[in-house]
């Protein structure tokens, strides 16, 4: 059953929702009980100063951290409740993430860490391969595809990333400053394909960012602000108690 508004509206059951999450490291608190919800399709931009909690919050909901306290559902499930093998498959299979450096295999060639997620799920190398390169052309970065990651400037890393990440055609598209690395006109390039593709798969991006705007491409917009949401526009943002 989905959420109730304040004016008892019924709303549709989010894909991926966050309820009431905490997390510290050390003694700094990341997150001090924040709740958010994104509804299938949704284009969701996380904002707010350094320090905020943005990053810790996408990786939370992206499964890479647990937090210390709080929940993380998606499509309908806890993340919580799920082996790490479960978690590990959810990840490969229906997350696809980009952070802001890249984070590729360094020994790997640009073509075989977008075909990396493929293999790991079973995929026979000479198709999978096939299709990184095909990911890398739609990215402008066909010609490396044979390059390693220490070969390639931080916009061609941030293109392979993305190729990596959209590869498996995921439902949730995690983005950790996905153009922080990038000038003006490759970033607005990168934007342009990673939210273009996710419309047309129909799949869900939480996009964390400090930038207006790239925020200003996204449906939504929850501001952070010292590890809680200051600014809530939706009232989907709230969930009950």
């Amino acid at each position: 059953m989905g959420d109730i508004d304040e004016r008892g509206t019924a709303l549709s059951e989010p894909l991926i929702a966050a309820r009431r999450l905490e997390k510290s490291f050390g003694r700094t608190q990341a997150l001090r009980g924040v709740s958010i919800s994104v509804s299938a399709g949704e284009v969701v931009a996380v904002t707010g100063p350094s320090g905020s909690g943005k990053s810790t919050l996408l990786l939370c909901l992206a499964g890479v951290l647990q937090p210390d306290a709080g929940e993380v559902t998606f499509d309908g499930r806890r993340l919580s409740e799920l082996s790490e093998t479960e978690r590990t498959t959810v990840r490969r299979r229906e997350f696809g993430l980009v952070l802001q450096f890249g984070q590729l295999v360094p020994e790997l060639t640009a073509a075989q860490n977008v075909a990396l997620p493929l293999l790991l799920d079973g995929a026979d190398t000479k198709p999978a391969h096939e299709v990184a390169v095909s990911w890398l052309e739609r990215l402008g970065v066909a010609e490396l595809a044979t390059a390693l990651p220490g070969e390639l400037s931080g916009g061609e890393l941030q293109r392979v990333a993305v190729a990596r990440a959209l590869v498996t055609r995921p439902k949730v598209i995690f983005a950790d400053e996905p153009t922080g690395a990038l000038d003006t006109v490759n970033g607005a390039q990168v934007l342009s394909i990673l939210l273009s593709t996710a419309r047309e798969q129909g799949a869900t991006v939480v996009l964390v960012t400090h930038d207006n705007r790239v925020a200003a491409h996204a449906d939504r917009e929850v501001v952070l602000r010292d590890g809680e949401v200051e600014l809530v526009p939706d009232s989907t943002e709230v969930m009950p108690s």
